[in-house]
């Protein structure tokens, strides 16, 4: 258990995100000082089926560490064997996913439904504990809906069925991603259970983690939407917790090294076409918030071609750059 409490203890923690927490966003995130990185979720069932693209999210390499591998599934069984065989490839932490409110994961009786039969998320949690070696951590929602709230609930099961960890975001399975997260269940949940408590929730700025760490007493946060396009986050966290005034926002030439960057690792780890396809979605989110971003994501979201859309990135930013330097003079 010390091990544990070390690994959370005041630490910033990329959530797993399903089609973007890759090892190059990984290794992107941690380049800006994040602690630990969650892989994206992955099929217990996909991974006993040996499916090689299932197989695919568990790619990592040396630098990618610590990583907390994330596991659903509705079968205890099937669960712990997926379990054995991510122990393997020797990951920090496993995770199982009692959080996830997607249509097509609740339907098979995985992710956030798991908190509607206490019963069956204690078999599961215990199945996994007994099948590997390494720390298992549960994430969870506040509730299924607001008139079930039972985080505290759910987090004694996980505790009593020798987890590791409790990950609580403070949203109900029935929100989604909208309104607001309730940080005072994240808090309840840490006056409830002795193991370690990471947050999860509404952290879109560095000042919102010490925020959140004040309110709930929780031991690390995690932070998911607010890192996309935003890997300069976990530096301006990192700058807060030393007290430093440096202002941690990249500049324009910064961004765009970045940018570049994080293109080329998911060309190289994902091969051309995919990252062709893939990046798109990160080229908005990187952009979002400069200035006549839109016209350009409207722009870049109708090409196809790889070189049209570095060229229409370069044209954008020089663009930005001779406006700034105009208001500079």
């Amino acid at each position: 258990m010390s091990g544990v409490i070390h690994l959370f203890h005041n630490k910033t923690v990329l959530a797993p995100l399903a089609g973007i927490t890759n090892l190059p966003f990984r290794l992107i995130a941690r380049q800006f000082g994040c602690d630990i990185c969650f892989s994206e979720m992955i099929s217990a069932n996909g991974l006993i089926r040996e499916s090689a693209k299932t197989i695919e999210y568990l790619k990592t390499c040396p630098e990618d560490q610590p990583l907390g591998v994330q596991l659903f599934g509705a079968d205890p069984g099937i669960l712990a064997q997926a379990a054995v065989i991510v122990s393997n490839y020797h990951p920090a932490v496993i995770d199982i996913n009692m959080g996830c409110p997607v249509k097509k994961v609740v339907k098979s009786g995985a992710g956030a439904v798991l908190m509607r039969d206490p019963i069956l998320a204690g078999r599961i949690i215990k199945a996994v504990v007994d099948a590997v070696s390494l720390p298992v951590t549960v994430k969870i929602r506040s509730g299924w809906s607001p008139k079930s709230i039972n985080a505290v609930e759910i987090s004694k099961i996980a505790e009593d069925s020798g987890a590791s960890a409790i990950i609580v975001h403070g949203r109900t399975a029935d929100q989604g991603f909208s309104g607001h997260a309730d940080w005072s269940v994240i808090a309840g949940v840490k006056n409830a259970v002795k193991i370690p408590v990471v947050g999860n929730g509404d952290i879109r700025q560095p000042e919102d983690v010490h925020r959140m760490r004040s309110d709930t007493g929780c031991d690390a946060v995690m932070i998911g939407r607010g890192a996309l396009g935003n890997p300069w986050i976990f530096k301006g966290i990192c700058q807060l917790f030393v007290n430093s005034a440096e202002d941690y926002r990249p500049s324009l030439s910064q961004r765009m090294e970045i940018i570049k960057k994080h293109w080329e690792m998911e060309e190289y780890y994902l091969g051309k076409r995919i990252a062709n396809k893939s990046f798109r979605k990160h080229l908005l989110w990187y952009t979002r918030g400069l200035t006549g971003s839109g016209r350009f994501r409207e722009t870049v979201g109708k090409m196809t071609d790889t070189d049209a859309m570095l060229a229409e990135l370069d044209r954008y930013f020089q663009v930005l750059a001779e406006t700034q330097a105009k208001i500079m003079t």
